[in-house]
């Protein structure tokens, strides 16, 4: 397996040049029929306004993936929102004067199947709703004065296995440029050489518009993350149709990384006859990705492992509009978590995600659609149309985000069932030879998940980088066989979990199901093919080889219920994520934080202490932390203190030769190494007996010494509500947010943790409120209502900046506790 390096960009066109100018196409009239119109701001997600119902998109099908041999009734598949329809928008926009420019349409992303009319003339159309694409207008449709334009859509019955949004979800842009001009996505950034001491740059541009044999004189500076100029290249164009290619050398680069999210920009004008006719900014980073066998990955030289999550594409009760203060805070709560990378599963990203990546400092695996043409998964899934279109999305993607800093592999699927198919490993040579062609810099990957199949038919040994789904007992041998010598945990653990909510007795489980449709929060139940966290953690840690993993997933998202997807409404919600459906962090959330976020310690204990009707019962305590060891002590008693347990690899050879669906086979045995495998990861004390009162943790350094603790106390009768903002001031741009957690407390301040009262929200002044959610994953609650039930005792409010500076205030009550009252400032 060759080393891969790599210096990427994102092409950004921002009108600094009177011949360019990019126009954001915001306000919109809507209508789900052209004839009953409203006016609505775009980004916009018809369908997240509900009401939820189980017969949205109820689908009968048979989950080969999991195992499944008959078809089912799949219930809250997509979320249990109405998606489903057509859906039309239309607005105006006026153009001074149309001598001497060229215009075109940039998409950041329509679901789905979107039809563009302008002045009544359709100019162009796309099908997969998760690209970005662009329309070239042809001259003369668009006039002097005021034009007009019209988007229909379409999302098709059975055409998705999770939420997928609807409507015009992403940005819209008008973008006007001279004839001569740099076209959409039509920049490419590499650098073949980088060290500290310097770095070679080479930018590739097309030009568009030119006369054959035009001379055009393309000035680039390259410009800083202070901005200074610290390299320039002017030099002639000799347009005959070819790209343009300029080197450059920087000294002293400063290096992009997680840590350091250092970015250039390459400024380029062109002009012609001495007039400066377009001015083009790609945004890049510099930095060097390398891909070694045995040895694993490294940037800029440093040894690496990707500590990822899987991201649907979802903001929760935002629905799937994109709002760059609800990444943003996605991306904060990760950092803080300690992850260094997110997978775009299984779809296009949004540019804004991508943006803050860079901006951030958090590594991207991008990845397009989890169907090929092979047995599509969903009746009019992305299966249906990939003969058609796989070629001119991948192209559209790669050309998109080929630039990014934070962009460091490509994934060409997940769990298609063309690993079984006898054209399988054609349909994955087709995608990686694009990925290879448009950008030979990034190794692909893909999400397999049959083992034996993909190893058997060579579409295993085909990709750049193997990435298993759920195959930990198979690493070592797929690293043996495998000609790479290279393995990725590209979706893990499948661990599920309800915030706040326990199961006695605690016990390693699959597929556990209850009467109240929550999982718990113990983190030891997980779904019939996969594991608890421990297990992918040994993986990566005892092996070199063993390049990370990518958890599914960082956040729930609407769909895919799991295990509460058979028959099982009003489940209409993922367990699975680390961060529940209202941003608020799980129990796992600090699993992972102690194993991963190394700048900063980690202790959290649970569950909460509030257990009426279990007094003298056993109630396993857990305590997730940093530190190699510590004390428990229950009402002045002490438990012991424990320790992580020795670091031994896991060993499943005995069960390598069978069927991955057989695994039940030797379930015992396994169970029993899985947990030794917790033991190293977590402290347990199983045999706590419960009574109401104080738990302490102590935890102690590898010296024996004292260095932290932490108490949970039993609340008392709840008293009034607790409001925690995850900020104090906005901007005054109409989309920034504010997310307020909404908790009770007793009267002495101890939050209640089992509290379930309704509470209302209430807004005044230089902002709005905008969404709600509480993290059930029963919850029928609309979201954009100001009203919302404590879900385990917390919930979450958001509240919208406006356009104008000032204060909002914002309030929350409900019965039978004193209400709540916090401002924020919007500047």
């Amino acid at each position: 397996m060759r080393g891969f390096f790599i210096l990427p960009a994102l092409a950004i066109s921002l009108g600094v040049s009177a011949q360019r100018s990019d126009t954001a196409l915001k306000q919109w009239e809507f209508s789900r029929d052209m004839s009953d119109w409203k006016s609505v701001s775009v980004p916009h997600d018809w369908a997240i306004y509900g009401p939820f119902d189980r017969s949205n998109d109820l689908q009968k099908v048979t989950v080969e993936q999991n195992g499944e041999k008959t078809a089912t009734w799949k219930t809250g598949r997509t979320g249990g929102l109405p998606y489903i329809g057509k859906g039309y928008y239309r607005t105006t926009f006026e153009v001074p004067d149309t001598a001497g420019q060229v215009f075109s349409f940039e998409f950041d992303g329509a679901m789905s199947n979107p039809r563009v009319k302008v002045n009544g003339k359709e100019i162009g159309h796309w099908a997969y709703g998760y690209n970005s694409f662009y329309i070239n207008v042809p001259a003369g449709v668009i006039v002097p004065g005021k034009n007009s334009i019209e988007v229909s859509l379409e999302n098709k019955e059975k055409s998705s296995r999770w939420y997928p949004g609807a409507g015009l979800y992403r940005n819209v842009r008008l973008v006007t440029t001279s004839p001569v001009h740099v076209p959409t996505w039509g920049t490419y950034v590499i650098t073949p050489v980088v060290s500290a001491k310097e770095a070679s740059v080479r930018l590739t541009t097309e030009i568009a518009g030119a006369a054959k044999a035009q001379k055009i004189l393309v000035k680039t500076d390259i410009i800083s993350p202070d901005g200074t100029v610290v390299a320039t290249n002017n030099s002639v164009y000799h347009a005959q149709g070819q790209p343009f290619v300029q080197d450059f050398l920087v000294e002293k680069p400063q290096l992009w990384s997680p840590d350091t999210p250092c970015l250039y920009e390459a400024r380029t004008t062109l002009s012609v006859d001495g007039k400066d006719v377009d001015v083009y900014n790609t945004r890049f980073g510099i930095r060097s990705l390398e891909y070694i066998p045995e040895k694993g990955f490294f940037l800029n030289g440093e040894y690496t492992k990707f500590k990822g999550v899987c991201q649907h594409h979802d903001l929760g009760p935002l629905g799937a509009a994109v709002n760059k203060a609800a990444l943003a805070r996605q991306i904060e709560m990760l950092k803080d978590m300690g992850a260094n990378a997110i997978r775009t599963s299984h779809n296009m990203p949004a540019p804004e995600l991508v943006e803050l990546c860079d901006q951030m400092g958090m590594m991207l695996m991008v990845e397009p659609f989890d169907d090929w043409s092979f047995r599509p998964k969903s009746q009019n899934g992305y299966g249906s149309i990939f003969g058609e279109w796989a070629q001119k999305d991948m192209e559209n993607m790669v050309k998109h985000y080929r630039n990014n800093a934070s962009v460091v592999m490509w994934s060409v699927g997940n769990e298609v069932p063309s690993q079984w198919g006898p054209d399988g490993v054609s349909e994955l040579v087709m995608l990686q030879d694009i990925c290879h062609r448009l950008d030979p810099t990034r190794p692909v990957t893909c999400g397999m998940d049959q083992y034996g199949a993909v190893i058997d038919n060579g579409f295993a040994s085909t990709l750049d980088i193997p990435g298993f789904n759920y195959k930990p007992q198979y690493y070592t041998q797929a690293y043996e066989i495998l000609p790479q010598k290279l393995i990725l945990g590209s979706e893990t653990a499948s661990t599920v979990s309800s915030r706040g909510v326990y199961m006695f007795p605690m016990e390693l489980k699959a597929g556990a199901k209850y009467p109240n449709h929550q999982s718990s929060g113990y983190d030891t139940e997980f779904c019939s093919w996969s594991n608890i966290p421990d297990v992918d953690f040994s993986m990566d840690d005892d092996y070199p080889w063993m390049i990370g993993q990518f958890v599914w997933t960082g956040f729930d998202y609407l769909g895919e219920p799991s295990p509460y997807d058979t028959d099982s409404w009003p489940n209409h919600s993922s367990v699975f994520g680390i961060i529940d459906l209202a941003s608020l962090p799980k129990d796992r959330y600090y699993l992972y934080r102690s194993q991963w976020n190394k700048k900063e310690s980690t202790l959290h204990i649970l569950p909460h202490w509030n257990w009426k009707g279990r007094e003298g019962e056993k109630t396993p305590v857990m305590v997730y932390t940093s530190y190699p060891s510590a004390e428990l002590i229950v009402n002045g008693k002490s438990y012991g203190i424990k320790s992580k347990g020795e670091a031994k690899p896991l060993d499943y050879s005995k069960r390598l030769s069978m069927s991955f669906y057989d695994r039940d086979k030797a379930w015992d045995e396994d169970r029993v190494q899985d947990k030794a495998g917790m033991e190293r990861y977590r402290l347990v004390w199983d045999d706590v007996v419960y009574q109401p009162g104080e738990v302490r943790v102590v935890a102690y350094n590898a010296d024996g010494s004292k260095a932290e603790e932490k108490t949970v106390r039993t609340a008392g009768k709840a008293h009034h509500l607790v409001l925690t903002p995850n900020r104090s001031k906005l901007a005054a741009d109409g989309e920034d947010l504010v997310y307020i957690t909404v908790q009770v407390a007793d009267k002495d301040g101890n939050i209640v943790p089992d509290d379930s009262r309704a509470v209302k929200f209430a807004t005044k002044g230089a902002g709005s409120f905008r969404a709600t959610a509480n993290g059930d994953p029963t919850s029928l609650r609309l979201f954009h209502l100001p009203e919302m039930d404590l879900f385990s005792g917390a919930a979450t409010a958001i509240v919208q900046a406006g356009k104008t500076p000032g204060v909002i205030t914002f309030e929350a009550s409900a019965k039978g506790v004193k209400p709540a009252k916090i401002s924020f400032v919007v500047e």
